[in-house]
């Protein structure tokens, strides 16, 4: 029974390390691309963020398509809304991109709607 928690211990540690590494370098690539971390991002200011999005959903709004997306920069989360969109080309989880738009809060969540978007 020792070998086996041994290995599931080295397995979870491998595991937690990659996933510092990759929010290392998802904070490092923000900051190069001369974007302010999410974390750091204040409210209702005009800011630029850059990530990679986690997950992407159509969830209407008010009976209006709004596609709704979490982005994910290695220091925090915040979710981009597109009203009235149902999809658009390049929005898919894994994808690298940059933001610019102002930050609000919902239901005690970041929220950024209809940004200005880059694909990387």
């Amino acid at each position: 029974m020792g070998e086996v928690t041994g290995r599931l211990r080295k397995s979870l540690s491998k595991w937690a390390s990659s996933a510092d590494m990759e929010a290392r370098e998802l904070k490092e690539g923000a900051v190069k691309a001369g974007c302010c971390p999410i974390a750091d991002a204040s409210d209702r200011q005009r800011v630029e963020l850059q990530g990679s999005l986690r997950t992407v959903t159509l969830r209407p709004r008010g009976g209006v398509p709004a596609l709704e997306a979490e982005l994910y920069d290695g220091s925090a989360l915040i979710t981009l809304v597109w009203l009235g969109r149902r999809r658009i080309a390049g929005i898919e989880p894994g994808r690298q991109i940059k933001v610019i738009g102002r930050i609000g809060v919902q239901d005690k969540l970041r929220v950024m709607f209809n940004p200005r978007y880059e694909l990387r």
